[in-house]
């Protein structure tokens, strides 16, 4: 019986935030200024803060998904922010240790998914950007970043494979990092798992993830062609949009209940003549060139959506040549969601 994803050494290291900026930076990643361990107290923490530079960020070394963090620009906002996040962490995680470290103004959030069997090979894939967040959330992710330089994303990679490299890593995984306007880019964390996103790297790529991680599973190393070019390209552009069940008027707060009316866009595929899913066919019956519209869900029309999970019930993706037309064909898309 083999478990599929990586083993527990990497994940204890890598899900650890404070232990994970020591493992990258021992392996040769860029990594935010800050303080290597743990901040004890507000005390410390201000001691800190004016050591690092403010503004500074005061982070859950257990956290995730936004919870956990604050952003201080002087002493009495590191006090309330410290006493706020530990609060956070210790009720959303079970562990309230803490961390601080330079607060990266105007960053771009990129992150290089990596795949890495068990024969010491691993292929980088071209970065995702996941900017465009709400409540420290992701809501819109595209591949390739239009911040990056070729030099840059190559050293991305560089830096990625080399941390998979460093900690044993075996399956899939992700490599996040923020960016700054003059390509400067520091470690972020790595998530040990297959993210929500993983379908746009899947668009440019051309590459079936789920199915590298089942092969790696079973002891078989990567494809030869990942193995002789392991920093991989971009091939068009896609997007990815989160739909959510929410309700604009309380907040967008999730909304639970039976999903009454459920009608998805139409769904392409370059080369077919045909679409599915709800909507009116083009009068052509033709999919317009190298045009994809994806579409990963879960729930249906009479489903009901739960107070138990995450609100976003599906994953709209477009893929086309150009970041101009996936953009165009995304907006076509949101527009026949019912």
């Amino acid at each position: 019986l083999a478990f599929i994803g990586p083993s527990s050494a990497p994940m204890h290291s890598m899900g650890d935030k404070i232990s994970s900026k020591v493992v990258a930076k021992d392996a040769g990643c860029y990594v935010i200024p800050g303080f290597e361990g743990e901040v004890t107290d507000e005390a410390h923490a201000v001691k800190l803060a004016n050591e690092v530079g403010y503004p500074v960020m005061l982070k859950a070394s257990a956290g995730g998904g936004g919870k956990g963090m604050r952003v201080a620009f002087n002493d009495k906002e590191t006090v309330e922010g410290f006493r706020m996040s530990k609060a956070e962490a210790l009720s959303s995680f079970g562990d309230d240790r803490m961390l601080i470290e330079r607060f990266i103004e105007d960053p771009h959030h990129i992150e290089i998914q990596v795949v890495a069997d068990t024969f010491g090979n691993v292929a980088a894939f071209p970065e995702r950007e996941c900017s465009v967040q709400r409540r420290n959330q992701k809501v819109v992710e595209e591949s390739p970043s239009c911040l990056l330089l070729p030099e840059t994303r190559r050293k991305m990679q560089e830096q990625a494979i080399a941390l998979c490299k460093a900690t044993g890593y075996r399956s899939a995984g992700t490599i996040e990092m923020l960016a700054d306007a003059k390509q400067n880019f520091y470690f972020l964390e790595m998530n040990t798992r297959l993210q929500v996103e993983h379908c746009v790297t899947e668009l440019v790529t051309g590459e079936d993830l789920v199915e590298h991680m089942l092969f790696i599973a079973a002891g078989k190393p990567l494809p030869e062609r990942l193995v002789k070019q392991p920093c991989r390209d971009a091939q068009g552009s896609a997007i990815e949009s989160r739909v959510y069940a929410e309700d604009p008027l309380r907040g967008f707060l999730p909304s639970i209940g039976p999903l009454i009316t459920y009608k998805e866009p139409l769904q392409m595929m370059p080369g077919s003549s045909t679409l599915t899913g709800a909507g009116q066919v083009p009068s052509s019956g033709e999919v317009p060139d190298g045009v994809t519209v994806r579409i990963d869900t879960g729930v249906f029309e009479g489903a009901t959506i739960s107070m138990h999970y995450d609100p976003m019930i599906s994953k709209l993706c477009t893929h086309a040549p150009t970041r101009e037309a996936a953009i165009s064909v995304m907006e076509g898309a949101l527009d026949q969601y019912v």
